[in-house]
């Protein structure tokens, strides 16, 4: 099982690394110059907030994705936001990655902004999008120097007007080999993500999608070093449990944290889901489609389903919940607090 093995590096005098007694290490090349590789620590050596040591205890791991706004009102909107989630105590946040130009300064100034808060624990999205390697290796020591210790390694959708995902000169073409550099030039707990009902670009000749393929490439990135991985959204568990069977037979051993996104209005679900290959099922499509000109209906029905799925997830085992909040707060905060005051923890995560 790939569950807790691997390596990790030390860069520097500088890097915060687990205390360990080794015996031996082995240097590799990366840009930094060579670099030592020596063998993961127990996890109870792990800092306290890394994300692998956090979902090591038992204890389900709640946790919030937001994404970097486009203008300033958007950053007001979304502060209010922190606000009224910080409260609920998340395991940790995370912020996804505008790659390029002012969106990528904005990421990174809504990273380091909650870096800064001694009560979130940091997740950084980073995507192998318009970047060679060099510019990565930037961005991740200026994620280094913030002090943020948990990166999301991911290839990135294809810019906007393109329909295959091709790499700059000098990048890199998938995540897995975004992981590789990751865990051979520096020491973050590196996460990465999957595709419950498969990623809508692995098709094979029929033009269905090849789960079998698509297992093949999570395969290869958690050999690279991923710690553990975070589902793309999906509304039936059934998907989300059938997934985690057919990645335990592939030998994949990380923990699978669910992805949820509470729908709170049906156009934009139906757009989502078009894009990243989620599925509705049809009894819940149906009655989004019926109370779609209502929407308190629809944020109502979007909260119940959510809650229902989570609670379902936690009592057979998911070892937390990931939530897809929008940078809205009112629908996570519903949930999270009926979880929290209905559900015991359970000592055996998936």
């Amino acid at each position: 099982m790939r569950a807790t093995g691997g390596l990790t590096a030390r860069a520097g005098t500088g890097s915060k690394l687990p205390v360990a007694s080794v015996t031996h290490s082995v240097q590799v090349p990366c840009q930094k110059g060579l670099v030592d590789i020596v063998p993961l620590p127990a996890e109870d050596a792990w800092p306290a907030m890394n994300i692998r040591a956090l979902l090591s205890t038992g204890h389900p791991c709640f946790s919030f994705e937001f994404f970097p706004p486009k203008t300033e009102a958007g950053f007001a909107v979304l502060r209010d936001t922190i606000r009224s989630l910080r409260e609920l105590q998340p395991s940790f946040v995370s912020v996804t990655y505008g790659a390029g130009g002012s969106l990528g300064d904005r990421t990174m100034e809504l990273v380091t902004e909650f870096g800064r808060d001694p009560e979130f624990e940091v997740l950084a999205h980073l995507t192998c999008v318009g970047s060679t390697s060099h510019e990565i290796e930037g961005i991740v020591q200026r994620l280094e120097a913030a002090g943020i210790e948990n990166v999301l390694a991911l290839r990135g959708d294809p810019p906007q007007g393109q329909d295959v995902f091709v790499p700059v000169h000098g990048g890199f073409q998938y995540a897995s080999e975004l992981v590789a550099f990751l865990r051979r030039c520096f020491h973050f707990c590196v996460g990465g993500a999957c595709y419950s009902e498969g990623h809508t670009e692995c098709v094979g000749p029929d033009s269905r999608r090849d789960l079998n393929r698509d297992m093949e490439n999570l395969v290869r990135k958690v050999d690279a070093g991923c710690e553990f991985l975070i589902t793309q959204l999906f509304f039936d568990n059934d998907v989300y449990f059938d997934f985690v069977t057919r990645a335990r037979k592939a030998g994949i051993g990380v923990p699978i944290i669910p992805g949820i996104m509470p729908i709170t209005n049906v156009d934009q679900v139906q757009r989502f889901t078009k894009l990243c290959g989620a599925t509705i099922p049809d009894t819940l499509l149906e009655e989004l489609k019926r109370l779609k000109d209502r929407p308190e209906a629809v944020l109502s029905l979007g909260v119940a389903h959510a809650a229902a799925q989570c609670l379902d997830l936690l009592q057979r085992g998911a070892p937390g919940i990931h939530f897809y909040t929008l940078n809205k707060s009112a629908a996570t905060r519903t949930i999270l607090t009926a979880l929290r005051t209905i559900l015991p923890p359970t000592k055996y995560p998936a």
